[in-house]
């Protein structure tokens, strides 16, 4: 769990998933920047958030894996002192291009750099019922149809393709997501619950798609929190990221297709794809026991509860009164 904005604590799966944590870094840093103030769908935002990313990213390729197996330095990682050193890095008028692991506070053993392969075939629910119990739940049975194998009515996963194939680096240094006997691949599942100071849920949210999970879901939560959309709106953001490279990538067919220019101009490598998110989120739209408004509650008049689901996938939003 974080915090972020002051009122909003922000809850999500810990290791061997590296979803919470790297998105935890990236709100982290966001936080020095006004994102109000810009909008959702600028340069100066796309450039912005995907320099966090890449610095997030950067760390999550060093450091993070199965906790069981490696010292994972997530106080560290989430240390806010060291989250507005890794801020001052961001440069508003040109990217850092290839970015570079930091060294966070607990992070004593040098690490070699992750050479997993994202492979998306993921899906995720997110359900809210009447007595406010909740579920975040993202499931993965890895590439498409997993192994191919299939044991009495279930897919067999092929997850072993979330690990490093590499064992260590050029510098014969170990990776932290390296293939071990008994271990648990890392992976980008990031299910995930937010809540108000006094630890009532605000909202539930998640999504598939491989290891751009992190960003559709941070790309969602920036929408609610800093733009004040609605759920809908806020899933259907168009979306941009970056990782470990120069490579600043557009969802293809959106409206961001026409910042490719001025994000030339700052030196990004910007790639157009299909970023093929399934988001499911509901907020919370009443007032709590006590009479307090909850956080989300931007649209009065629409209910207790809040449903969105992505136009990218099969998804929908349903409830009952």
């Amino acid at each position: 769990c974080f915090g972020y904005r002051v009122a909003y604590h922000i809850c999500g799966m810990g290791m061997p998933s590296s979803g919470a944590v790297t998105m935890g870094m990236t709100l982290g840093m966001l936080e020095h920047f006004e994102l109000d103030s810009l909008d959702p769908d600028s340069a100066d935002t796309v450039h912005l958030i995907s320099e966090a990313y890449r610095l997030a990213y950067a760390d999550r390729a060093r450091y993070m894996a199965d906790s069981d197996f490696v010292d994972v330095p997530v106080v560290g990682l989430l240390d806010p002192a060291y989250l507005a050193r890794r801020a001052a890095l961001i440069s508003m008028d040109r990217t850092m291009g290839t970015p570079q692991a930091g060294q966070p506070p607990g992070a004593s053993v040098a690490r070699g750099t992750d050479y997993s392969q994202p492979l998306p075939s993921t899906s995720h629910v997110s359900i809210v019922d009447r007595d406010g119990n909740a579920v975040s739940m993202t499931t993965t049975i890895e590439s498409a149809f997993g192994s191919f194998q299939m044991v009495r009515g279930f897919l067999l996963n092929n997850q072993l393709t979330d690990f490093s194939f590499r064992a260590s680096d050029d510098q014969g240094r170990p990776v932290a997501n390296r293939v071990e006997a008994g271990k648990r691949p890392r992976s980008s599942m990031s299910p995930t619950m937010v809540f108000n100071r006094h630890g009532e849920l605000e909202a539930v949210i998640g999504s598939p798609g491989g290891s751009t999970i992190i960003q559709f879901v941070t790309r969602s939560l920036t929408g609610l929190i800093d733009w004040h959309l609605d759920i809908q709106q806020a899933i259907d953001l168009p979306h941009f990221g970056a990782q470990t490279s120069a490579v600043t990538y557009l969802e293809k067919g959106s409206r961001l297709e026409q910042l490719k220019p001025e994000l030339e101009r700052r030196g990004h490598d910007v790639r157009f794809m299909d970023l093929t998110s399934g988001l499911h989120g509901i907020v919370f739209n009443g007032r709590h026991a006590d009479g307090r408004v909850g956080l989300f509650s931007h649209h009065p008049g629409r209910g207790q509860w809040a449903g969105g689901a992505d136009p990218r996938r099969e998804g929908v939003a349903a409830g009952t009164p």
